[in-house]
């Protein structure tokens, strides 16, 4: 599905991607791994079109996305739960859903009863404006929001940064009913345990390059790479 080859990428003169390389096939949850500062996040700003790439392929569905601005990567299926989550402030929560819909197919799933169903208590408060909810609230509407384009790859960059341990519980349920369900995502976040238990595979990057790939199995077998590359 998605295809990530020898990116490399930064800001201004500074080189923050070297060589990142990472593949998503449909119906699969990858985890992007790494302390702060290893690229994480330029790597997903760079797929989505939000960073100018340096170098290296990029490839969606079969076709390239390399050079696409944002909404054209959107339009091809990839949805995005941003880092602070960014919902709009002045807009209710239903009018931020409504904002992002698009229907890709006669197949499309998610409209706003899905998303009710989903997270009842956005529905509880679907008249709230944006800025009256709580971290964890916005954090689910962001999900909601991006869900709302029905994408083909979900990606979420800190799922649960600083959220209660019960919101961050039920993200994590949440984001296991949507792999239940054939959804294909690629996921960051610095809780390892709850990452590897919901991860097929997982990318490991340390200063902008990818230094291992493997099963979550495969981690847990293997203390010297969580030592040397995730544990500060």
């Amino acid at each position: 599905m998605l295809s990530v080859r020898n990116l490399s990428a930064g800001y201004g003169e500074s080189q923050v991607l070297f060589d990142v390389s990472l593949l998503i096939g449909a119906g699969e949850v990858l985890a992007l791994l790494g302390r702060n500062g290893m690229g994480k996040t330029t790597t997903v700003s760079a797929i989505m079109g939000l960073l100018p790439r340096w170098g290296g392929e990029l490839d969606f569905g079969g076709a390239s996305i390399a050079g696409l601005p944002p909404y054209r990567v959107a339009q091809r299926g990839l949805g995005l739960v941003p880092e602070g989550r960014q919902v709009f402030p002045t807009l209710t929560v239903e009018e931020n859903l409504v904002a992002t819909a698009a229907s890709r197919s006669k197949a499309a799933r998610w409209n706003l009863e899905g998303i009710w169903r989903l997270f009842p208590r956005l529905k509880e408060r679907r008249r709230n404006l944006g800025s009256r909810l709580s971290g964890g609230e916005q954090q689910m509407l962001a999900i909601g929001r991006a869900l709302m384009t029905n994408p083909s790859l979900l990606i979420l960059d800190e799922a649960t940064e600083g959220l209660a341990p019960v919101i961050r519980a039920e993200i994590w349920s949440v984001l296991a009913t949507l792999k239940g369900e054939g959804q294909s995502i690629l996921l960051i976040d610095k809780n390892l345990a709850a990452v590897t238990r919901i991860a097929d595979r997982n990318v490991v990057i340390e200063k902008g390059r990818t230094v291992w790939t493997g099963t979550s199995a495969e981690l847990a077998a293997a203390p010297e790479i969580r030592d040397t590359y995730l544990h500060i």
